[in-house]
């Protein structure tokens, strides 16, 4: 029997997966680095909003801005298409496969609704712009990977909240080099 969380942080899988369905409701596709940039925003406004994480695991600074590796390896096999599945859990001790329920909180679910309407039809090239802010939590995270031990260059929850506010950049006209492809670690 699957365990419903009630409350955050939730599985980062069933929210991606929850970023997905609304995302198709409302007629978008989604790329596995459009829906890395979404997860990380809603993640990251509502450990602003709410003071607490709206998913576990953590983010990673990557080429293209914040990716969840968890959710990235659940949805990598899509490349730079559209996401047409969802991510499944998977119990160990049965070996079965399972879907994983979405968020239960209604709150939660119209936050990640919110980061969907506001972001959702944003090119990818400009919610990558708007990971890479100056002073924002990914640049904080590379910059301090030059001068000091960052572990796999993990985005901590505490940067996330405290350098969140400078995500909010203006947009230029064109994201520089078009929209990114497909997203990989930092070397």
């Amino acid at each position: 029997m699957m365990k419903l969380t009630a409350s955050p942080p939730y599985d980062a899988r069933s929210v991606a997966n929850l970023l997905l369905d609304i995302a198709d409701a409302r007629g978008m596709s989604i790329t596995n680095l459009t829906l890395q940039k979404l997860l990380y925003f809603a993640h990251g406004q509502f450990l602003v909003t709410r003071g607490a994480p709206l998913v576990n695991g953590y983010f990673e600074a990557w080429k293209y801005g914040p990716v969840h590796p968890l959710v990235y390896d659940a949805f990598k096999e899509a490349e730079s298409a559209p996401i047409q599945r969802r991510a499944m859990g998977f119990n160990f001790k049965t070996r079965q496969a399972h879907p994983l329920p979405p968020p239960s909180d209604p709150v939660a679910k119209e936050h990640i609704e919110r980061v969907v309407m506001q972001l959702g039809r944003l090119p990818t090239g400009r919610l990558v712009e708007l990971s890479h802010a100056p002073r924002g939590p990914w640049a904080e995270t590379v910059n301090r990977a030059g001068t000091s031990a960052v572990l796999g260059l993990q985005i901590s929850d505490r940067l996330t909240a405290e350098r969140f506010r400078f995500l909010m950049v203006p947009l230029k006209s064109d994201p520089p080099g078009g929209d990114p492809v497909e997203d990989s670690p930092l070397a």
